[in-house]
């Protein structure tokens, strides 16, 4: 009797140093590619995305597997990275222009505000006044503060990805190495993740199905959805002659991925700046195009890509999509509604167990 209790004692030890000895070195992994993070996350992400389009392909050549993957990597290099670059190269120089106007005084942010006020009806402005807004003058400081820290954010991000290229082409590059493998194995990866996890099959199977679910959304819908309406946006701003209409449609793209917010909070404030300087048919185009164009394009696109219910509220999309762009970047906008998404089925499979067991 005591043999067996000696040995099971040793198992636990063994089996505790064993899951320390995990813990200890996926921790170090995770440090050792910690400056390749981003680029491992969105070569995983292209690799759960593209998959179907490899399998297709793989279909056509069967036993040429390698060559499958290159066609496919060649198909997301220049359907995908190429003009994605080209476009964010044009967005970060129109935001220096726009950032060399500031300095220089030709652009004001606080003279476009006031003229918004003084366009305002008396009874609004009286209103304004009264709520303890210094007659708007401390909202209008406000605002001109944060859009001009926001261009200034995207200048220095401009610079800093110019002094960093050799670094940005490093992480490219391991990325779409990456992601060559993840093609080429993905679906026996896939499955060997799932089975190593420390949870019940039937448990991690509805987490992985959950994840390629929420991710494929996140990307395949909300993001074509939001790059259709920046680029509606841009268009719109470029026919009424704003300057920088790129980098305003990309901003307007980049509000497309929140709910309850959405392109309209780039695209009322400047209708109110264009009826506040008398660019009457201007504001009105904008304005048309903004409930009708832009408003209906989600309404089209997004059933026909991935349908609409993706199982999270829109409210806490809107609050883990805002607060994985401030923890993460980028990556937050697609680590945000996935955190979300685990977290929901994660509760729900605990309370549906402790249902069972009851």
């Amino acid at each position: 009797m005591e043999g067996a209790e000696l040995a099971i004692n040793k198992q636990r030890v063994e089996h505790g140093g064993l899951i320390a000895f995990l813990i200890l070195i996926t921790a170090s992994l995770a440090l050792v590619v910690s400056d390749f993070a981003g680029a491992l996350l969105w070569a995983s992400l292209a690799a759960l995305l593209f998959q179907p389009l490899f399998q297709r392909l793989h279909e056509r050549w069967p036993g040429h597997r390698n060559r499958a993957v290159a066609f496919t990597l060649l198909i997301i290099t220049f359907a995908v990275l190429v003009p994605a670059l080209i476009l964010a190269s044009l967005i970060i120089d129109q935001a220096a222009g726009v950032y060399e106007q500031m300095r220089s005084g030709q652009i004001n942010f606080a003279t476009y505000f006031q003229k918004i006020y003084d366009a305002l009806p008396l009874r609004i402005q009286g209103w304004l006044g009264n709520s303890g807004l210094d007659t708007f003058e401390r909202v209008q400081s406000r605002l001109s503060a944060t859009v001009t820290n926001s261009i200034n954010m995207i200048a220095r991000q401009a610079l800093t990805i110019g002094a960093n290229a050799a670094a940005f082409l490093l992480a490219f590059g391991v990325g779409l190495y990456v992601t060559y493998f993840l093609l080429r194995d993905g679906e026996h990866i896939g499955p060997a993740i799932v089975k190593a996890l420390p949870l019940e099959q039937q448990v991690a199977a509805r987490l992985a199905e959950r994840f390629v679910t929420v991710v494929r959304a996140t990307i395949k819908g909300s993001g074509v959805v939001a790059l259709v309406q920046g680029a509606l946006g841009g268009l719109t701003f470029w026919i009424v002659g704003l300057p920088a209409a790129l980098l305003w449609g990309a901003l307007m793209a980049i509000a497309a991925l929140l709910p309850a917010i959405g392109p309209a909070i780039v695209w009322i404030p400047v209708t109110v700046y264009l009826l506040a300087t008398g660019a009457f048919w201007q504001a009105i185009i904008v304005t048309g195009s903004g409930v009708v164009v832009i408003g209906l394009a989600d309404n089209i696109l997004r059933p026909l890509l991935v349908g609409r219910d993706t199982g999270i509220p829109d409210w806490l999309v809107l609050v883990t999509t805002l607060g994985g762009i401030n923890v993460f970047g980028l990556s937050g906008i697609v680590i945000g509604p996935v955190v979300a998404a685990l977290f929901l089925v994660g509760w729900q499979i605990l309370s549906e167990q402790r249902q069972a067991y009851g």
